[in-house]
This record gives structure tokens, sequence and C-alpha cells, in this order.
């Protein structure tokens, strides 16, 4: 496994790690972990409900009431109007579905308690190994897992039931995944600038857009572009829109779009779609430059509207945010956000291609290898034009003949970590791209 990726478990893999091992002993240790959380978390808290199901879950739940009263807690194992917190220990890593009347209706209680809940291993109704919810499930302040991450923690919706995550450790060793974590160790295999490089060796871009009234898209793509270390950028955009570009951009080449062929002579990565404007004329652009360009291409925005499948033999980068992925395979966007990783999947098998799902769990997958998650801890991305920065930033890691999965990963552990230092209220795209240059190593 990469050293920049940390597992994330489906429940088919959680009962595989725990196989050969003794269920009496890792229950004890997953119950005194969350029984430990509890009383270091909330030491005020004198009157514990453990509401536990008739499973292993239950089980864990049971022992941390156990070690709760040893610890002079009244933990009781019911649901009581005068707690002071809520242990949820009803459904574990094998639920999936929607969840029946009886739980469900102690599921809504749990919620409408006016007091913090610890959730064991996964929050009640959230479907471990996809993330997704389809009846009541419970919201946890804190989320104790047992052992690693389960995919169903971090993938949207159930990422949004989970609170703060602590990992509790039960003697098992560590496997190998289909889901990984991103991490921000994957920046220190950005290629930094070397003292042979000129501004074409150390990554070239063109990024192709701007349509009047878009403007604003192509020039935050191709400043995103610099900003992550790119040394020449070019943009391509309809004529009527150069005077502005023109004034917006200091240090890009800019060509108008017919004259998109030489503006790609130089490029190693192209960046389609920002501000690009739709219709019969771009969408056959598009159409063409996927067909012709022998470099790694990153789709966006307009570039992504009424997309067919396509051939080509370079890296080819798909960023959709909800409702694009869901046009490009016939769902509702609200559809797309209940079953993301579902989607995805779909995605990928009908383009062949790199798909990037955006989203507070961004999901990276491709016809062959792991899917990646990473978790963004930065609302402050939900900004307009914060998807044209990602786009310039994926473009200018390919550009540097990164491997292609990497690159896209590591644009988004970049965009992420560029927010993180600044304040989420108020932040705007630009804000953004100004911060990159500081979170790439030197």
């Amino acid at each position: 496994m990469a050293s920049w990726a940390e597992p994330l478990y489906t429940a088919e893999e959680m009962r595989a790690a725990e196989a050969g091992h003794d269920v009496g002993a890792m229950m004890e240790r997953a119950g005194r972990a969350v029984a430990e959380a509890v009383l270091r978390r909330y030491p005020e808290a004198r009157r514990i409900s453990c509401v536990c199901g008739g499973g292993a879950n239950g089980g864990d739940g049971r022992i941390a009431a156990r070690i709760l009263r040893e610890s002079a807690r009244d933990a009781v194992e019911e649901l009581t109007q005068d707690a002071d917190l809520i242990v949820d220990a009803l459904f574990g890593t094998g639920f999936h579905g929607e969840p029946r009347a009886e739980p469900a209706a102690l599921i809504e209680a749990i919620n409408q308690a006016p007091v913090p809940v610890v959730a064991v291993d996964l929050p009640s109704g959230v479907d471990a190994s996809t993330g997704e919810v389809r009846g009541d499930a419970v919201r946890a302040d804190v989320t104790v897992t047992m052992h690693a991450p389960k995919v169903g923690l971090v993938v949207a919706p159930g990422a949004f039931q989970a609170g703060e995550i602590e990992v509790a450790d039960i003697g098992l060793a560590r496997r190998e995944t289909e889901h990984r974590l991103v991490t921000d160790l994957l920046l220190e295999r950005v290629p930094p600038r070397r003292r042979e490089d000129n501004k074409y060796t150390a990554g070239s871009v063109l990024v192709v857009g701007g349509s009047p009234g878009y403007t604003g898209a192509l020039c935050l793509a191709a400043e995103a572009a610099f900003r992550a270390d790119a040394g020449y950028v070019a943009v391509a955009t309809p004529r009527e829109s150069m005077a502005i570009v023109e004034q917006r951009l200091l240090e890009a080449v800019k060509r108008p779009l017919e004259e998109v062929d030489d503006a790609a002579h130089r490029a190693s990565a192209a960046a389609i779609g920002p501000g690009l404007g739709r219709g019969t004329e771009r969408q056959a652009l598009v159409r063409r430059l996927l067909g012709g360009l022998e470099i790694p291409v990153v789709l966006d925005a307009d570039g992504l509207h009424e997309l067919e499948p396509f051939e080509r033999d370079a890296a080819t980068v798909l960023t959709p945010h909800e409702g694009e992925l869901g046009r490009l395979i016939g769902e509702e966007a609200t559809w797309v956000a209940a079953h993301r990783l579902e989607a995805l999947r779909r995605a990928v098998e009908r383009f062949r291609c790199i798909v990037l799902l955006k989203g507070a769990d961004t999901l990276i997958g491709a016809p062959s290898g792991p899917t990646l998650v990473h978790a963004s801890d930065t609302p402050g991305l939900a900004t307009a034009g914060s998807g044209d920065v990602l786009t310039g930033v994926v473009a200018a890691f390919l550009s540097k003949r990164m491997e292609p999965l990497e690159a896209v990963a590591a644009a988004v552990a970049a965009q992420t970590a560029a927010a993180r230092t600044l304040s989420q209220r108020g932040l705007i795209a630009g804000d953004v791209v100004r911060a990159l240059p500081h979170v790439l190593p030197s």
C-alpha cells in the first residue's frame, strides 16, 4: 500500500481482517476503547445510556457499559430520558439497507435527545461499505471505529453522520483494501523544479475555455496551474473574450480559439472546459481535441456537456460535480448524492478513464487500481470557482508527468491544504490560488 494512502475497510474486508482472531478479546478491546473515549471526552457525563443491538456491535456496547459502571458511571443498557450521553451500539458493519420500524424509532429518539452521542464503529443506519443511508441514521458527535476507518465513515452521506472519528486498536494487522484514504503525504511526490528545467520542462499547460461572461473560469484555472508550479501556461479563448483575458492574465500566453492547435504545440497537458460554453460547435471542438491531442487532458464544466465515450491513448480525467456526473450516466443529481461510489463506478465503466467526483468527500476512480477518497475539512471550498482552480492544479501536476492517478489525488490534496491555511468564512477561489505555493514542498 502506498505510503500516502491509508486503508478504508468495507464490511467484507473487516470480516477478513478479523478471521482467526479471538472474538471475545476483540470485543473486550473495542468496548474498553469506547468507554475510555467517553470518560476522556465527556468526564462530566454521569448517567449514560448505551443503546445496544443484538449483534457484535451491541456486545461492544454492553462491554462499554460494564466498564463505565466500573468507573463509577451510571451506565444503563437502554435509552433513558435523563441521560447525559448516549452510546449508539445498535448496528455495526454488517448493517445494510433500511432500519425496521423499532430500531428506526430508537434512532429517531437518539437524534432528538439534546445530549452528545458516541457511536460504536459507525453510526447506526450507515452502510459501512458505501456510506449510503437509506433510512434513519444516527447523527453522532464522535465515532469510535475499530482497527481503521470504514468506507462509510468518509463517503457521503454517511460521512455527515459520523462526527469526529477516533480509531481504536483492537489488535489486527493492516491489509490491502479496495478503497484508500488520500493523505497530505502525497504532496511530497509532486516534482519540484530542477536546476536544469526551463519553463516548458517544468510543466506546460494549455487551458481552453472562457466564453464571454465566463472568462473568470478560464483565468482561475490558468492562474491555478501557474501557482501549482507549472512553468508555462497558454490559454485559448474565443476572440471576443481576448480583451478581458489580456487584462486579467499577465503571465499566460493568449491565443484565439481558432488557433488552439498552435497553442497546444508546446503543451504537456491540457485543461478543456472552464467557461468554454455549450452548443454544437463547442461539443465538436471538445471531441476534436480529445481525438487529436496526444497529451493528458482534464475535462471539466462545459467540456463535460453531453460528452460521449471516446478512445484515447493518453490519460484523460473527468472532474464532474454531482449534477454533471448525473447527466453523464443518466441519473438525477440527488441519486448521485445518495449513491456516490456506485455513481463513480458507473462513470468509470462508461468512459474508461479517471473520474474525479467532487464533494466534501472527493472520490477518484480509474479502470484499474484502488478507489481513492479524500475527506475535506474545508467547507470554505463550497464557493464559485473552486472547481476551476482544481482543474488548473490537476493539469499542472499532469504536465509534470506524474503518474495520472497520483497527479489527480495530489491536486485534491493541494487544493484542500491551501484552503486549510485560510479562514473558511468569506473564502473565494482566488484566495486558494494564492495559497497554493505555500503548501507545495520546496
